[in-house]
């Protein structure tokens, strides 16, 4: 199992058929599968060129284009080590992730080039060390994989130290394959990749489309307009979005049925759908297959997935909607108590899982990496439930949820209710210190434009729909609400904000 041989198997399939597009502006870059092998195995030379060896690790700081899918690739050709950086992060949180990497060579694109000052380590722009690759000859691919290093992911940052994710080939070989076994997509698709591919989301559908051989199709920013025009004139037939970006679409100016009518399949994860923009996707995109995928940095990608089977309008009233499906091929899931022990179905607990996609661990983090596992299972942080025929409810995240009055108020349940008022764009509930409840529900709202409310008006809307100790005691109203790069609100920053 090595991350190549997508691109072996292509070149021997359908060498002339188109690998990779970018899209700039009114401008497209195209390469067949072909021109891209011979590309990769020039950058592989680059790369041995600037000293990188088998084994090294190769920063990568950019946004999706074709140059960053090439360097990922010729670090796989090399057997190098790639680890592509989170360009929403500071200079310092770059800086950081950097030395603990022990990169050998960073490569970033120029648009980035004011993040990386403080850096001290040869830093060459991707667009020149693309010029430069064309003038070295191709060099044989060295085929690494199995239990190799593959790539080293970066996640948090925002609440402590940044842990280096350690996924070799064959974590993401399993992930890939589980996905692919259960929803297999055709090699005739066309892959719009606009989940950052320094996330795993974006990473393992990227490999996923290179495995059977379809074409990958990529833009540097998320933009409406610009997704809508390459769905309606460039063929794109299957997206990966994170429930911000979906309503984005949804709510653009530009957005009518008729555009859309090209794509077929929809994926969504990162963090949890709201109903209710689920149901308006489910609408406005009756002929694409939704599914959503569960899973995390640690495994490679998704372990859980809920078929388009569940999201069809004769199957929405049984609920299972609203889960995130059944273990995928290869994972084992289970709920547990705080002292790891398997709770009867229906209970709620710590999300625990074991498979051939769990990482290594944690880069240079020996006890961080056995407080993730308990007797070889991962200690996923996130709260869930699993009905009697397997399939799992996330709840939240375990850290997010608030005792209040020792009661457990689990934040997702009130934001769904809040987010049914036709007042409110978005939600988010924390915790925060209270002298008499122990911590206090608090709501962080973003309203719709030209839709007041108050909230007195949003207290009385959730003291209707839930428990006396579930609603906020108070609200807070923000034009927008802190995201990551993947999608996932920043509770942790919001806890400060209210907090002062």
């Amino acid at each position: 199992m090595y991350l190549t041989q997508g691109l072996h198997r292509s070149l021997q399939r359908h060498s002339g058929k188109q690998a990779l597009v970018h899209l700039s502006g009114h401008a497209r870059r195209q390469q067949t599968f072909a021109e891209l092998a011979s590309t990769v195995a020039r950058q592989a030379a680059a790369l041995a060129a600037h000293g990188v060896q088998a084994g090294d690790r190769v920063a990568l700081l950019a946004p999706n284009t074709d140059h960053f899918v090439e360097a990922l690739l010729a670090c796989w050709w090399l057997g190098a080590v790639a680890c592509p950086l989170n360009i929403r992060w500071s200079v310092v949180e770059l800086a950081d992730a950097f030395a603990d990497s022990g990169a050998a060579l960073l490569l970033a694109d120029e648009s980035l080039a004011h993040m990386v000052p403080k850096i001290e380590a040869p830093v060459v722009a991707l667009e020149t060390f693309a010029a430069q690759a064309r003038e070295h000859a191709e060099v044989e691919d060295t085929r690494t994989g199995g239990d190799s290093l593959a790539a080293l992911l970066y996640t948090g940052g925002t609440t402590g130290r940044a842990k280096g994710v350690m996924l070799s080939h064959a974590n993401l070989w399993a992930s890939c394959l589980a996905r692919g076994a259960e929803l297999p997509n055709s090699p005739d698709s066309v892959a719009l990749l606009v989940a950052p591919l320094f996330h795993v989301a974006g990473l393992s559908r990227l490999i996923g489309q290179l495995v059977v051989g379809g074409t990958c199709m990529t833009l540097a920013r998320f933009q409406p307009d610009r997704v809508l025009d390459a769905i309606e004139h460039d063929g794109v037939s299957d997206i990966v979005v994170v429930p911000t970006m979906l309503q984005s679409l949804l709510d653009a100016p530009e957005f009518r049925s008729e555009r859309v009518r090209g794509l077929t399949r929809v994926a969504f994860g990162a963090a949890p759908m709201p109903p209710d923009l689920l149901e308006q996707a489910l609408v406005a995109l009756p002929q694409a297959e939704f599914f959503q995928a569960y899973g995390m940095t640690e495994t490679a990608g998704a372990v859980c997935m809920n078929p388009p089977a569940n999201h069809r309008a004769g199957a929405r009233a049984s609920g299972l909607v609203n889960s995130v499906g059944r273990a995928g091929l290869g994972a084992e899931i289970r709920i547990t108590d705080e002292e790891g022990r398997e709770l009867p179905r229906g209970g709620v607990g710590e999300i625990a899982l074991r498979g051939p996609m769990v990482m290594q661990g944690y880069w240079r983090q020996p006890d961080t990496t056995r407080a993730a596992f308990r007797d070889g299972w991962l200690r996923t942080g996130d709260a869930g439930r699993m009905d009697e025929s397997g399939h799992l409810f996330i709840v939240d995240r375990i850290k997010d949820m608030i005792i209040s009055g020792g009661e457990n108020v689990y934040s997702g349940e009130v934001e769904t209710v809040l987010r049914g008022h036709p007042a409110v764009a978005q939600a988010a509930v924390v915790g925060v210190p209270d002298p008499r409840w122990g911590e206090a529900v608090h709501a962080v709202v973003v309203l719709r434009p030209g839709v007041p409310a108050a909230g007195d008006a949003l207290t009385d809307w959730c003291r209707t729909r839930l428990a006396g100790y579930k609603c906020p005691r108070a609200f807070s109203f923000v034009p927008e609400l802190p995201m990551s790069g993947a999608g996932k609100v920043l509770k942790s920053v919001l806890r400060q904000q209210v907090r002062g």
